[in-house]
């Protein structure tokens, strides 16, 4: 993006501010953990505070996702169960952070997933190697949701074995253990491009 995405101003507001608004509303969590740069904290405390979000912890973000992710499993204290969104995802609608929540409490661990619309080829250098089977794919989503106790298992058992995984499912699936999908949402962007903006303030202005 060439910015901080989250900082980049969407229908008046900051991307973020839209994203603990997402949260405040789903209102089934006990506590938020915000891994952040330490500059952002007093911004994301007042983004908080204006979302009615209660308990805010605030930590350090690490240099990937996964460090992130481990810094703020830290500051979770008893939790029993936990939810691991990307800030980027702005829209993700309330109904979704509760079912993810409920089929973890039944599973153990569970993700949003939407159906792939498109062929997806695996290649290597430059040339298609394999295309797989559509119907058997799905794209993931945050929220994320599993029991705390399994997820430290996931993250310790990565960092013993210097695994890196571009989401906490993954670190769950290596130790053979059960993911449950529950449909995604079509409306849950996540902000990586300058297109994905455009249709962020898009949807945004529709449901107004």
């Amino acid at each position: 993006m060439g910015e901080d995405k989250l900082w980049i101003q969407v229908g008046g507001r900051p991307l973020i501010a839209w994203t603990l608004d997402a949260v405040g509303r789903a209102a089934c969590f006990d506590r938020l953990v915000v891994a952040a740069p330490q500059v952002r904290w007093p911004a994301v405390e007042a983004l908080a505070t204006a979302a009615e979000l209660g308990d805010v912890r605030l930590v350090e973000g690490g240099a990937r996702r996964q460090d992130s992710v481990a810094a703020a499993l830290a500051e979770c204290g008893d939790a029993e169960w936990i939810a691991v969104h990307d800030a980027a995802r702005p829209l993700a609608p309330p109904e979704l952070f509760r079912a993810v929540l409920s089929a973890a409490r039944s599973g153990g661990a569970a993700i949003a997933g939407v159906p792939c619309v498109d062929t997806v080829k695996r290649v290597e250098e430059g040339r298609v190697l394999a295309t797989l089977e559509r119907d058997a794919l799905i794209a993931t989503q945050t929220p994320q949701a599993f029991a705390a106790a399994l997820l430290v298992r996931a993250h310790d058992e990565a960092r013993r074995r210097n695994v890196r995984g571009d989401d906490d499912a993954y670190l769950v699936e290596l130790l053979g253990e059960p993911v449950t999908v529950v449909p995604g949402d079509p409306r849950n962007v996540k902000v990586t491009r300058p297109i994905d903006l455009t249709l962020v303030r898009a949807l945004l202005e529709d449901a107004r």
